[in-house]
């Protein structure tokens, strides 16, 4: 299951410059590619625009924006990966010089304030709270579902995230950050790897926990190359959590246990442990894949964390061959004319997860059309026109800028030049269903902040990257992804 499909289930009852450097002039950087810095730097101020309109007078960002009238509607939930979200786009905003160093502050003061407000359990965010006034939701908006308060550690990962850029580009706010996150343990999620029972104790992190009763997910993040490691990053860098919790994530699930494809790869023994280094293959590439074959789980940690400079032959490639893959399934496999395939609103209504099913560990995992056409490993591929309702979705191109930045442009411009998927103003709109040319009416938080890091990245590299090249992040991190040895 889906990352916000879980979270919304659950709640229904189941490196930045200092301040002093950002108020200075900046010089963008021009990116690789033949896309040059001013349309980059376009896309990025309407996006911004967008985080602006959906952040409250209360200072959270909310979790999306209806943008089908003539002024945007901004939703009532937010969650602790959406405030994250208008952290760090603060932050790239005025690193770009598209706004001021004082604005910055400013705002940024005023989430930390919020944030100081809100309900904590464990020194950790509960996952849903409303955006206007930072009460706990105790009801889903519209429908009047009841919500259980959960504690999700990859949500969380998210905020702190956002939070520790917060401290780095602001020293006036490094206290009050500090005195934050002083409390935020990562051991709270974490089962300790036991040998004798390594099902029940798989030294991997927990879901998360409904704090009505204290109950834990029953399932634990096992799979490496999705979107929680940044919480095992976390973790392992401020030194609650031990380092060998890495190698006890999954590369691809055991060869004896049933996924998507029968991997390839060996047993290994690195810092003391046995790590099956699994791999699949799509398009004839070795690949690692992720839980559900979608773009963000593998490509949103590295807009923060430096993985394919610390792990050029393992991460560094392995994220290169995964935005091909998705390439080639959406212009050759699906023959949609555009590719890229990421959780996002449904264009008609809803949210649904999307992605490269053979790319996820998950049988009959993320599918790139609401149609939900699948493949099966050592079948044919399904006929292109099996492939009805794709939808398209424009972070993923975002993410794939410092992999494939010619066909990402490319890409973008096409989105906008056949469908109408960019509002001028706020950005590109959600998603696209290339068959029927219908666009999403929404703009969701998690999506635009993606986008804005990703430009920042291809603008300005490493703007929003210096708290996670320094510190633990260094001194733990480093070490075991330069370790890294994937079978690919």
């Amino acid at each position: 299951m889906d990352r916000r499909t879980f979270l919304t289930a659950a709640g229904t009852g189941a490196a930045a410059l200092s301040l002093g450097a950002l108020t200075a002039p900046q010089t963008v950087a021009a990116p690789t590619g033949p896309a040059d810095a001013a349309q980059l730097l376009a896309w990025f101020r309407d996006t911004y625009r967008s985080i602006e309109a959906m952040t409250t007078g209360f200072g959270l960002t909310a979790d999306k924006i209806d943008v089908s009238g003539s002024s945007p509607v901004v939703s009532r939930q937010t969650s602790p990966t959406n405030i994250g979200c208008g952290l760090w786009s603060a932050v790239a905003s005025a690193g770009l010089g598209v706004t001021s160093g004082a604005t910055m502050l400013r705002t940024l003061e005023r989430t930390v304030s919020a944030v100081e407000k809100l309900e904590r359990h464990h020194g950790f965010w509960l996952n849903w709270y409303d955006a206007h006034d930072g009460s706990v939701l105790t009801e889903w908006p519209g429908t009047g579902d009841p919500v259980r308060p959960f504690l999700s550690s990859v949500d969380n990962a998210w905020l702190v995230t956002g939070l520790r850029i917060a401290a780095d580009a602001a020293p006036s706010l490094r206290p009050r950050i500090g005195r934050i996150l002083a409390t935020a343990d990562w051991s709270y999620y974490y089962t300790p790897y036991d040998p004798s029972d390594p099902v029940a104790g798989p030294g991997q992190l927990r879901g998360g926990f409904w704090t009505d009763t204290e109950e834990p997910t029953a399932h634990h993040y096992g799979a490496l190359n999705t979107e929680p490691r940044m919480a095992s990053y976390l973790g392992i860098a401020d030194g609650s959590l031990p380092p060998e919790h890495y190698w006890h994530l999954l590369r691809t699930m055991l060869p004896e246990h049933e996924q998507e494809q029968h991997p390839q790869g060996e047993y290994t023994v690195t810092d003391g442990v046995r790590v099956w280094q699994g791999h699949y293959t799509h398009g004839g590439r070795k690949v690692v894949p992720t839980w559900g074959g979608s773009m963000f789980e593998a490509l949103m940690v590295p807009l923060f964390v430096p993985e394919p400079e610390w792990s050029p032959r393992s991460w560094g490639r392995n994220h290169q061959r995964y935005v091909r893959s998705h390439i080639e399934h959406g212009l050759r496999e699906a023959e949609y004319g555009y590719w890229g395939f990421s959780p996002a609103n449904v264009p008609e209504g809803g949210y649904q997860e999307y992605g490269v099913d053979a790319l996820g560990m998950q049988v009959d995992g993320y599918a790139s059309n609401t149609d939900r056409t699948h493949t099966t490993d050592g079948a044919p591929l399904p006929d292109p026109s099996a492939f009805t309702n794709g939808v398209v979705t424009p972070h993923a191109s975002f993410l794939a800028l410092p992999y494939a930045h010619r066909e990402a442009v490319a890409n973008l411009r096409a989105l906008d030049r056949d469908f109408g998927a960019y509002h001028e103003g706020y950005g590109f709109r959600d998603s696209v269903n290339v068959d029927t040319g219908r666009v999403s009416d929404f703009m969701l938080a998690l999506d635009q902040g993606m986008i804005t890091a990703a430009l920042a990245q291809a603008l300005r590299p490493g703007l929003l990257q210096r708290p996670f090249r320094t510190g633990g992040f260094r001194s733990r991190v480093r070490p075991l992804l330069a370790g890294e040895r994937f079978s690919i």
